[in-house]
C-alpha cells in the first residue's frame, strides 16, 4: 500500500498538535487571586477539597469502544460533568491533568481515548485505527458519549462541559455547535481553528496512508476538513465559552484564539504568558484556576 509523507509546511506544524508541552516559570499570584474571587462569587466553595474515585468507563460508538477514565468526586447529590478531548495524536492523559484538579473541587470529569486518535509513542485503549480517524469521527464520538452520560445517575445534566486541546479544541468547539442545548459552557485550550486548512489538501488520488508527523492518517483526515471550518458559524453557539491561550505558543497563533474569542457572544479570552502550546506547572495551574472559576460563575 503506497504511503505518502506530507511535507507541506502546515501539515507539519499541525502533526505537532497532539500536546508538546514547555514549562516556563511564572507568578503564581494571579492563578491565586483567580480562584479566591471565583470561591467568592458563586455558590461553589473551590477551597473544598473531596476525595474521590477513578473509575474505567467505556461507551460504545456505532459499534466500536471508546475507552476513558471517569474521575468521581466522592460528594452528596449530582455533580457537575466536565467531558475531556485530547489533542492529535495523544491519549487520555491529557485530560488527567485537568482531571486530578477539578475531581478535589467537586467536578466529575471524564478523559478517553479517541478511536484511533493516537499515535503509536501513546496507549490507546479504544478501538479503531488512525487511519479511519478525522475530526468529525472525534466530533462523533463526544456526542456518543454525551448520549452516554444521560444514564450516568450521578451526573447534573444541567452542568456538563465540554474541553478540548488543540485538535481537541476544535472538536469540541464544533461538537458544542451540535449539541448546544446539551452544555452548559465550552473551555478551549489552545483550539487549533487553523486545521481546516487541512482540507485544501484532499484529492481522490491522495494515498489511503498519509503520514503526518507521527501519525498515519487516511484521506478521511482531509476529506473531513471540508466540515471543520465552523469559524463562521461560532457566533450561533450562545453559551458562556473560555478561551485560553499561551503567548509563546508557536502552532496555534494568539491571534487565531484571540479571534475566535471575538467570534463567540459570550466568551472569556485569557492569554497565559509564557505559556507554549500546552500547559503544565505554574501555567497549568493558573489554566485550571481560570477553568474553576469560569465553571463556579456558572454552576450558582
Amino acid at each position: 500500500m503506497k504511503r505518502m509523507t506530507v511535507f507541506c509546511a502546515a501539515l507539519l506544524t499541525i502533526s505537532m498538535l497532539a500536546g508538546c508541552v514547555q514549562t516556563t516559570s511564572s507568578s503564581s499570584q494571579t492563578s491565586t487571586t483567580v480562584q479566591t474571587a471565583a470561591a467568592e462569587s458563586s455558590g461553589i466553595d473551590l477551597n473544598k477539597r473531596y476525595e474521590y474515585d477513578v473509575r474505567e468507563m467505556t461507551v460504545n460508538n456505532n459499534g466500536e469502544k471508546i475507552w476513558g477514565e471517569l474521575y468521581l468526586p466522592k460528594k452528596d447529590g449530582k455533580v457537575p460533568l466536565v467531558l475531556t478531548s485530547h489533542g492529535m495524536g495523544a491519549n487520555h492523559e491529557s485530560g488527567a491533568s485537568y482531571a486530578r484538579k477539578y475531581a478535589p473541587r467537586g467536578f466529575a470529569v471524564y478523559t478517553w481515548d479517541f478511536r484511533g486518535g493516537s499515535n503509536a509513542n501513546n496507549e490507546n485503549r479504544s478501538d479503531g485505527k488512525s487511519t479511519d480517524m478525522s475530526v468529525m469521527t472525534e466530533v462523533s464520538d463526544v456526542e456518543a458519549i454525551l448520549d452516554a452520560v444521560k444514564s450516568w445517575d450521578f451526573v447534573d445534566n444541567d452542568h456538563i462541559y465540554l474541553q478540548g486541546g488543540s485538535q481537541g479544541g476544535l472538536v469540541t468547539a464544533i461538537a458544542g455547535l451540535h449539541r448546544q442545548d446539551e452544555v452548559a459552557g465550552l473551555i478551549l485550550l489552545y483550539p487549533a481553528f487553523g486545521m481546516v486548512a487541512l482540507g485544501a489538501q484532499y484529492s481522490e488520488d491522495m494515498p489511503e496512508e498519509n503520514q503526518v508527523g507521527s501519525i498515519i492518517v487516511g484521506r478521511r483526515f482531509f476529506k473531513d476538513m471540508a466540515e471543520a471550518d465552523v469559524r463562521g458559524d461560532l457566533q450561533n453557539f450562545t453559551k458562556p465559552v473560555l478561551i485560553l491561550q499561551g503567548s509563546e505558543d508557536g502552532l496555534v497563533t494568539p491571534q487565531s484564539s484571540e479571534s475566535a474569542a471575538q467570534s463567540y457572544p459570550d466568551a472569556e479570552y485569557h492569554l497565559i504568558e509564557g505559556a507554549g502550546h500546552g500547559f503544565s506547572g505554574e501555567h497549568h495551574d493558573q489554566a485550571t484556576n481560570y477553568a474553576l472559576n469560569f465553571m463556579a460563575n456558572i454552576h450558582k
